[in-house]
């Protein structure tokens, strides 16, 4: 599957990334690639789902432009989630060490890449 191929590219290609999920808009896993426990990725990419509507939401009432991208750090982890659509969203997890400007820059990429194969 493609999805599974370009989510695997991208936590080869970035330093410190655990896993990368895409999941639909009621975080429901479609594809992931994980170099840790898949079940704790799923958890944790479906809460970044509900994390990710409850901003859109809040920014729409603002009046204010789309997000194009949520942050949330932990102690241990660094999560990057970027929407591909209104229904598609793909969330990196990273060590809390590992630099953002190599996992932003390639989530852009994927990004592009997943809207292109989803249509």
């Amino acid at each position: 599957m493609p999805f599974e191929r370009l989510l695997t590219e991208l936590v080869r290609e970035v330093p410190g990334a655990m896993g990368a999920i895409l999941a639909d808009w009621e975080g429901e896993a479609v594809a992931q690639a994980a170099l840790m426990d898949d079940y704790e990725l799923k958890i944790i990419g479906a809460h970044q789902g509900i994390l990710l509507n409850h901003f859109r939401d809040a920014i729409r009432r603002l009046g204010l432009d789309e997000l194009e991208e949520l942050a949330v750090m932990t102690e241990d982890l660094r999560i990057f989630v970027v929407p591909v659509t209104m229904d598609y969203y793909v969330a990196l997890l990273l060590r809390r060490e590992a630099p953002w400007g190599p996992a932003r820059f390639a989530c852009g990429i994927c990004k592009e890449r997943l809207k292109k194969e989803i249509g």
